[in-house]
């Protein structure tokens, strides 16, 4: 069964960093593409970050220069370091992991229950 937690989230004021972590359990996790999603109130879910089985990483224009996926094969963890942080960052945070396609497409089959990042202004 596949288990996704997240941690990290947080109140912060406007240019602090935060980082979150996603462990991950039950299945393979060098398996399978991992990804960043958020969702703010009264607006669409989102890509924030996505990191696949080689490392590879995309990023949402949004976050670009400012945020890093990164993930710790060993301890099944997957991270998202988040400097100069705005109020428009303001989201629930999702960490979600699946093949790649799906990832990509915003449709990964497996979902973490979310951490709500908080940023003042």
């Amino acid at each position: 069964q596949v288990q996704l937690v997240e941690s990290g989230g947080g109140s912060v004021q406007a240019g602090g960093s935060l980082r979150l972590s996603c462990s991950a359990s039950g299945y393979w996790f060098s398996g399978y593409c991992m990804g960043w999603f958020r969702q703010a109130p009264g607006k669409e879910r989102e890509v924030v970050a996505i990191i696949d089985t080689d490392d590879g990483t995309i990023y949402g224009d949004s976050v670009k220069g400012r945020f890093t996926i990164s993930k710790n094969t060993v301890e099944k963890i997957l991270y998202l370091q988040m400097n100069s942080l705005k109020p428009e960052d303001t989201a629930m945070y999702y960490c979600a992991v699946g093949p790649y396609v799906r990832v990509v497409r915003g449709v990964p089959p497996y979902w973490g229950q979310g951490t709500q990042v908080t940023v003042s202004s």
